[in-house]
């Protein structure tokens, strides 16, 4: 007897198995590319949040300068306070700076005081200056008073002030005509 087998070639199923290849292989390109978005969103994310928290510093413990005066010939006295959303700060960590063709004078906040007392902050409440609160400083260095920039007629000088923290402030000291104890700079 004779058999009689009928091979016949099933292609069917070779083309399903390369489709689920092909599926496969989609899916694991797909995951790929969400890890790397989702990777890098998390790095925008985090550098965002780190140049937030810089530009929040170089803006708080900024000083505002209320008014300059020229109490006597060779000193300024100034009147300012911390900017809205500052950090309190101790004014040793506040420096200034005056600078003009002659040189540059520099000095400290150590030395502020509350508006209409003559007690030093460091020895009043908590040491610190605080917003919302008016302070007064004769601007001296080191030697007693201002030596390189002198208030002078119709001179301009700028003033630099830094705090620890990072708030900088500049302000341009305009003297008018009259430099005598008594006058205003704006």
């Amino acid at each position: 007897m004779k058999e009689n087998t009928n091979e016949k070639s099933d292609t069917l199923a070779a083309i399903g198995i390369g489709a689920m290849i092909v599926f496969i292989a989609l899916i694991l390109v797909a995951a790929v590319a969400a890890a790397v978005i989702i990777q890098t969103a998390e790095k925008l994310q985090q550098n965002a949040q780190t140049t937030g928290a810089d530009a929040s510093d170089m803006l708080s413990t900024k000083i505002i300068i209320i008014s300059v005066v020229i109490p006597v010939v060779n000193e300024l006295y100034i009147t300012f306070e911390l900017a809205p959303g500052s950090n309190d700060i101790p004014p040793v960590n506040v420096e200034w700076s005056i600078i003009c063709a002659n040189g540059v004078d520099y000095g400290t906040f150590a030395q502020a005081s509350l508006v209409g007392t003559t007690a030093l902050v460091t020895a009043t409440g908590n040491g610190q200056l605080v917003i919302d609160t008016t302070y007064d400083l004769q601007l001296r260095n080191a030697a007693g008073g201002i030596q390189n920039c002198l208030p002078t007629a119709s001179a301009s000088h700028t003033l630099l002030i830094q705090s620890v923290s990072g708030g900088f402030t500049e302000e341009t000291l305009d003297y008018s005509s009259d430099v005598s104890p008594g006058e205003m700079v704006y």
